[in-house]
């Protein structure tokens, strides 16, 4: 059991439980089908041919939606139970793998064109091992697409506040399908995001604060305003830079 920060006392992130019902969450709401996604897909552009990671694919959602934009995905998860939906849902020859992103990736130097990383990287306190290994696993110049907690709403969301300028973790519940979940993500300032990317490897190209989907607002009319005018994920593409070349 693990005694989380606002004294929810259970295991935290355990996606195995509640795959299911966070699937069926993820697929149409508001923030992910029509704020989230298509924020990430906008920020990845012409994906025909290119080979991508999709690193923390959970169900599959968004490796679907670039594999039908033409991309050759490869989706990575430490679900079990997520990653069978995401075979459900891609089928038995998709390239899926139970990977936890704190480890060394199963995969060559420079395999990848892309990666994406969506809502993936606050579950880690240290982003240093996970962005190293990221960078390794992308061609020079290939570039990682990724979307976190924005640290504003995180910052906002404990009272009292907690130091900006220090990582922190903070831990909520969802209620997926009638159930609670506790979950715990870890909140950085916006300069240590950027020097993490740097000291990996990464040049900073894009920092992205999108709007939802302007068609989503005759299907949330209660929620679409509030989305529209406060920050809740926060995007960036960042490209990997090429190995420096020693000197004979």
């Amino acid at each position: 059991m693990e005694r989380l920060s606002d004294g929810i006392e259970s295991v935290a992130n355990d996606y195995d439980g509640f795959a299911e019902a966070y699937a069926a969450e993820n697929e149409n709401s508001l923030v992910n089908a029509h704020y989230e996604r298509p924020a990430v897909l906008a920020l990845a552009g012409d994906v025909t041919g290119r080979r991508i990671l999709d690193a923390g694919c959970g169900s599959g959602p968004l490796s679907a939606a670039l594999r039908d934009r033409g991309a050759l995905v490869t989706g990575i998860d430490v679900s079990a139970g997520m990653l069978a939906l995401a075979r459900r849902r891609l089928g038995d020859d998709a390239a899926l793998y139970r990977v936890d992103l704190r480890d060394r990736l199963p995969f060559g130097d420079g395999e990848f064109d892309d990666v994406v990383a969506s809502l993936v990287l606050h579950y880690l306190e240290d982003w240093g091992p996970t962005l190293a290994e990221l960078r390794r696993v992308l061609r020079p110049g290939g570039r990682l697409i990724a979307s976190v907690d924005h640290p504003f709403v995180a910052y906002t969301f404990q009272d009292p506040r907690p130091d900006y300028f220090a990582t922190t973790d903070y831990a909520f519940e969802w209620t997926l399908g009638g159930h609670c979940a506790p979950m715990r993500f870890w909140r950085k300032p916006l300069h240590a995001m950027t020097d993490a990317f740097t000291a990996a490897g990464f040049r900073l190209s894009v920092i992205s604060e999108p709007q939802p989907a302007p068609a989503a607002r005759e299907l949330f009319p209660d929620d679409f305003d509030d989305l529209s005018r406060r920050p809740t994920f926060l995007f960036f593409v960042v490209e990997a830079a090429p190995s420096p070349v020693c000197p004979d």
